[in-house]
């Protein structure tokens, strides 16, 4: 290995670190003895996240190069180590001794060929008796990078494998901010929006040498990936659920509103209509949530390549107000139709079935000109 002293390395290889003396001599150990036999010029530097157990003195010791990172957090070490990073490229992996740094040959090869970021594939590679808890092997992993390639058409079957390379100046553009484990997901996905060159090679995962309770919480850090890739799918989170929930009301306004319909022995009226309406109201306000999102994402930048969302984001805002004054119009109409056939009996009893097929759409007329009214003003603060 040559120091950065000697000459600028191609290779830094990072490990974040929070309280892993049982194992961190180790796995520097690993990370130099592939740096040697390859001949590849790098360094191994450990993003400290605050350790008390000795741990940045145990690295210095053995070679590496070591950054305190004074903010907690899994993503807020790797980001922080990344910046410190003196390698074109990077490969990060945990310092727990369940990733094999010694073979590391795959990872750069496909860098040096040049894609931005290498991904390992544990699933590929192999997954050591007990390496993995079942929860996250059966369930958490599988689905959440199931729901990472269906929501961004990423080629990665593996979202969370730590072990990862990437050139560095490619992913410092991307502005990673999470400071939690969601990194990992946050990476892989701002890397397939922003069309970066990605690749994946098999890994293998090993039980780590701890004796202590990993760092990850299952089911709170599960949640937190999850919310990271609903927040920047927003077709799939709000545009989706809106359009589903807007149809369904409005098949049943419209398949109710010349009188009672029978199904197979069932009859369904106005109080069905009811339940239509609020379908009808509750779509579109999801609808209005996607709009926002998009037109907010185009405007700041928080999800890459907004053109994906082109259609939101090319609404104009006084377009919305008149679409949201037609249907205010249509609503209040309706209304006004209403009240005259109430007139038409000196507004006595009416039978409740055939005003009820007039004043429901009205309503739900009104409530959604209203909401698009002050949506098109919204939007137009969004924009500016």
């Amino acid at each position: 290995m040559t120091s950065p002293a000697d000459t600028d390395p191609e290779l830094t290889i990072l490990m974040p670190c929070l309280d892993e003396a049982e194992t961190l001599a180790t796995c520097i150990g690993k990370a130099q003895s592939f740096l040697k036999e390859s001949g590849i010029v790098g360094e191994v530097l450990i993003a400290d996240n605050g350790s008390t157990d000795g741990s940045q003195e145990l690295a210095q010791a053995c070679g590496a190069r070591v950054v305190d990172v004074p903010i907690r957090g899994y993503g807020a070490a790797l980001i922080t180590g990344s910046r410190e990073a003196h390698g074109t490229y990077v490969i990060m992996g945990d310092a727990d001794d369940s990733y094999d740094f010694e073979h590391l040959q795959p990872f750069v090869d496909k860098l040096r060929e040049g894609h931005d970021l290498v991904m390992g594939n544990r699933f590929k590679g192999g997954i050591a008796e007990g390496a993995m808890p079942p929860l996250h092997k059966y369930l958490g992993n599988p689905v959440l990078s199931f729901i990472g390639r269906l929501f961004f058409r990423s080629p990665i079957g593996d979202f969370h494998c730590g072990l990862r390379g990437y050139n560095k100046e490619a992913i410092q553009g991307l502005g990673l901010k999470t400071t939690g484990m969601e990194y990992a997901s946050e990476m892989v996905v701002q890397a397939t929006l922003a069309d970066l060159k990605i690749a994946e090679v098999p890994t293998t995962l090993s039980k780590d040498g701890r004796s202590r309770p990993p760092h990850l919480r299952s089911w709170s850090d599960g949640w937190r990936h999850l919310k990271f890739l609903l927040t920047h799918a927003p077709n799939w989170l709000f545009t989706g659920p809106g359009l589903f929930f807007l149809l369904l009301g409005a098949i049943i306004l419209i398949a109710l509103s010349t009188g009672p319909l029978t199904i197979g022995g069932v009859a369904f009226d106005i109080h069905t209509m009811l339940y239509g309406a609020a379908f009808t109201i509750i779509g579109a306000t999801i609808l209005t949530f996607a709009l926002f999102t998009n037109v907010y994402a185009a405007a700041s930048g928080y999800i890459p390549l907004a053109k994906k969302h082109s259609f939101f984001e090319r609404l104009a805002p006084e377009r919305i107000i008149v679409v949201g004054l037609l249907l205010g119009a249509l609503g209040l109409a309706a209304t006004i139709l209403a009240f005259a056939l109430w007139g038409a009996v000196d507004f006595g009893d009416l039978d409740p079935s055939d005003m009820m097929r007039i004043t429901i759409p009205s309503l739900v007329l009104m409530v959604i000109g209203v909401e698009l009214i002050f949506a098109g003003f919204f939007v137009g603060v969004l924009k500016h």
